[in-house]
């Protein structure tokens, strides 16, 4: 370009310039007029649709999110019963409270490190809820495999953050089932293929609590 400017007279118009900005302005609006019509005279929309169909195809090029484990629902019921490592008193307090409905809490989760997710069964009563028993199950060559189990009642498990909450009643003489004194929380974590004890901690309580008597209001008020 700088060579189209050489020579010229003072006040002489740059010429050279113009027509070659001149010709590239008609070049580019020819182009996109062609452009236009091979696509089927939609313009900007068109560069639209092809846009998606680059993000598109990106993300059906990128890796897919490894799906989540679904856990497969067990016949509880059926698995307490068959496991030879379940007493048989609980086995015998195992019975429906209402038609089919059998006092089983069922969770699912991560406590054993398996493909599959481990279950915790919780066997209750059916007057008081009290829980009787409480067992792991860990998948292993495609069937359940019962890796834990308590049978002090009152007993309940729970699954937390990756460990086993079990948390026991305690019971004073004389205290009434709705009533314990207190209770035991002791947590188990897996390791080299069972559970082992983490830590346990001590609950009292307290008596007093729902008895106090409710104040007259004010004859003022």
């Amino acid at each position: 370009m700088r060579g189209l400017t050489v020579g010229r007279s003072p006040g002489e118009p740059r010429r050279g310039t113009q027509a070659t900005s001149a010709a590239v302005a008609v070049f580019v609006a020819l182009g996109a007029c062609l452009s236009g019509c091979a696509a089927g005279g939609t313009g900007t929309r068109d560069e639209g649709a092809a846009h998606a169909d680059a993000v598109g195809g990106a993300a059906a090029s990128s890796p897919a999110a490894s799906p989540s484990k679904v856990p497969d629902r067990v016949d509880a019921v059926r698995l307490v019963k068959s496991d030879p490592k379940v007493s048989e008193e609980v086995k015998h307090e195992l019975k429906p409270c209402v038609a089919d409905e059998y006092p089983v809490d069922v969770s699912y989760g991560e406590l054993t490190g398996g493909t599959a997710e481990d279950v915790v069964v919780n066997v209750l009563t059916c007057g008081d809820a009290v829980g009787v028993g409480s067992y792991v199950y860990r998948e292993e060559d495609g069937a359940y495999q019962n890796v834990f189990r308590t049978e002090e009642p009152p007993v309940y498990a729970e699954i937390d953050r990756g460990d086993l909450v079990v948390t026991k009643q305690v019971y004073e003489r004389g205290d009434p089932v709705s009533s314990p004194s207190g209770e035991n929380v002791i947590t188990y974590r897996w390791a080299s293929g069972r559970f082992s004890e983490q830590y346990r901690t001590h609950n009292d309580y307290s008596n007093a609590a729902g008895n106090a008597p409710t104040p007259v209001p004010d004859a003022d008020g």
